[in-house]
């Protein structure tokens, strides 16, 4: 009688332990924020480009794992898993970062809207992105800038990063945890996971990203119209 081989395990897509990368970027100053380049296999970029989510509308959205393909649906598991934010909590100096609740959205396309200068809500703890684009043009727009002010996109505290495959940026929110990109138009594939400082306001988030979703699906030439011509340093409150 044949014995079936033993299962194997699924490789590991996102693993903490390259956040301790010799080229990876920590400063406490003027907030907390790291940077961390190729934290995702290569071999995996394929099969996550294949189960991005479709989403015909520009934005973040919940994430709803119906929406997306297994491999996807297994890193955002990975993502939210205690070990990863232990190990974010642990750089950010922020104490069981674990204990809050957690919200992934999921960004395919962007409108030149979006991307105004601003510090995350309140009701943020910390925010993670973790980008999927296999490549960028040379150019600074719809490239992340951590920024010293909220009226001056050009006064940046560290280089821009690039949207490219396996970037993965995070900070503490603060009051001056300032941020946002130059205006940009087209795919841009990103996870956000932000941890929150309770289950209300994610609930609140949720159902006011659902409500996004939807409008836009209505409405979204208008919101692509009001943002073609937005200042470069325009800022918004969460």
């Amino acid at each position: 009688m044949s014995v079936a081989p033993p299962a194997t395990a699924s490789p590991v897509l996102f693993d903490p332990a390259r956040l301790d990368r010799a080229d990876t970027l920590l400063r406490a100053t003027p907030f907390h924020f790291l940077v961390a380049r190729d934290q995702l296999p290569q071999a995996a970029a394929s099969e996550l480009e294949r189960d991005f989510p479709k989403y015909p509308s520009a934005g973040f959205f919940p994430y709803e794992e119906k929406d997306c393909g297994p491999s996807v649906n297994a890193l955002i598991r990975e993502l939210t898993d205690p070990a990863v934010a232990s190990a974010v909590g642990a750089r950010l100096g922020i104490d069981d970062l674990g204990r809050y609740p957690t919200l992934v959205t999921l960004c395919r396309l962007l409108n030149k809207r979006h991307g105004t200068i601003h510090t995350d809500s309140r009701s943020k703890v910390a925010t993670a992105l973790l980008y999927l684009n296999p490549s960028w043009p040379d150019i600074s727009e719809g490239c992340l800038r951590f920024l010293n002010r909220v009226d001056d996109i050009d006064d940046l505290v560290a280089p821009e990063i690039k949207p490219l495959y396996g970037n993965f940026v995070v900070f503490r929110r603060a009051e001056n945890s300032f941020h946002g990109h130059l205006p940009h138009e087209g795919e841009r594939r990103v996870i956000q996971v932000a941890w929150l400082t309770s289950e209300d306001e994610k609930l609140r988030k949720t159902q006011r990203g659902k409500f996004s979703r939807l409008f836009k699906k209505l409405f979204g030439s208008l919101d692509r119209k009001f943002g073609a011509s937005r200042d470069k340093n325009a800022a918004h409150k969460d």
